[in-house]
């Protein structure tokens, strides 16, 4: 099972898949980090070695992700909390927070279905 930054990666997955996995990484960041350490992206996660999962691990921690990623994203919600404004405000209502129209837009956002207790008899 190979572990990077605390996630199980899965096994039966592309390299180039399994790190998306990883919180902030996406497809094209999951390409420059194969290129720079010299990994076939269509290798699959089993067939890595040890060594190869360590020049990962070591070109990851020139980015900021996980669990120091999530932590900032919190601490900066946070702040906002503390000083009022209008964008916590926002989040505080679940609506878009920058600018975006609501009118017709934003359906996923606004119309999240919210549990009732004991609705259903």
């Amino acid at each position: 099972m190979a572990r990077i930054a605390w996630v199980n990666l899965p096994r039966g997955k592309h390299v180039e898949i399994a790190l998306t996995y990883i919180y902030w990484i996406g497809r094209s960041t999951a390409n420059q980090i194969l290129k720079k350490v010299w990994i076939e992206k269509t290798l699959k996660v089993e067939t890595l070695s040890e060594d190869d999962l360590d020049k990962i691990r070591n070109e990851l921690k020139n980015y900021l992700i996980e669990w120091d990623l999530r932590k900032q994203v919190s601490d900066n919600i946070k702040r906002l909390q503390e000083i009022n404004c209008y964008r916590w405000q926002r989040h505080k209502k679940r609506l878009p927070v920058r600018w975006q129209n609501t009118k017709t837009n934003a359906k996923t956002r606004k119309w999240r279905a919210v549990a009732i207790a004991n609705k259903k008899k």
